[in-house]
């Protein structure tokens, strides 16, 4: 089964915008002050993978026009197969791209059934909500930066179901960004507190 990642640059409060996209969002670019070496090493290391990438609409027509022509920066997003969810484009010139048509969990519970490499997910935070709340993120690859923009599209923006993560790796950045790995680690558990007695 092919596994889905989502890969996002997160703020404290849980904006994952980093770009206007029309909306009046002010704060394009709050990522970068923040990034180092480290970080820069790490994303390297992320865009190296052999992935395929879901998008949703939006992020796909900010990509299409910017990546064909600055890819020697990250090579795979040119063979990389681009899955769209997306009801109004049929097709691109920016290929291999496959345009996921109709209800958007169905479509991608088949596609994780599927042969190839496993799927990163970028950006395409109106898309995300969809994944979350059918529960088909297997692994949350996350940078955490520390500050607070107060509004903006948000990981989580349509609240979250129930689940269990286990952390795979972290570390914190000379700057103060947390990058933490999750994987999926089955439902929720409870317990009683336990109280010391003297």
């Amino acid at each position: 089964m092919r596994k889905i990642t989502v890969c996002e640059f997160v703020t404290i409060d849980g904006v994952i915008q980093n770009e206007d996209e029309g909306d009046g969002f002010q704060y394009e670019g709050w990522f970068f002050p923040y990034a180092d070496e480290t970080t820069s090493a790490v994303v390297r290391e992320r865009l190296a993978k052999p992935v395929d990438l879901l998008l949703g609409r939006k992020t796909f027509d900010l990509w299409e026009a910017y990546w064909p022509t600055h890819s020697n920066f990250w090579p795979n997003v040119m063979t990389a197969t681009k899955y769209v969810a997306s009801n109004t484009r049929e097709s691109s010139d920016w290929q291999p791209t496959v345009f996921l048509k109709g209800d958007l969990a169905s479509n991608v519970k088949k596609l994780k059934q599927t042969d190839g490499p496993d799927i990163h997910v970028m950006g395409s935070a109106h898309m995300l909500q969809t994944l979350l709340k059918a529960d088909l993120v297997d692994a949350l690859e996350l940078m955490i930066i520390p500050i607070t923009l107060g509004y903006g599209k948000r990981l989580f923006q349509d609240g979250a179901i129930p689940a269990s993560f286990k952390v795979t790796s972290g570390m914190v950045a000379p700057k103060g960004i947390i990058i933490v790995n999750y994987e999926r680690d089955g439902d929720v558990r409870t317990g009683a507190p336990q109280i010391r007695r003297n």
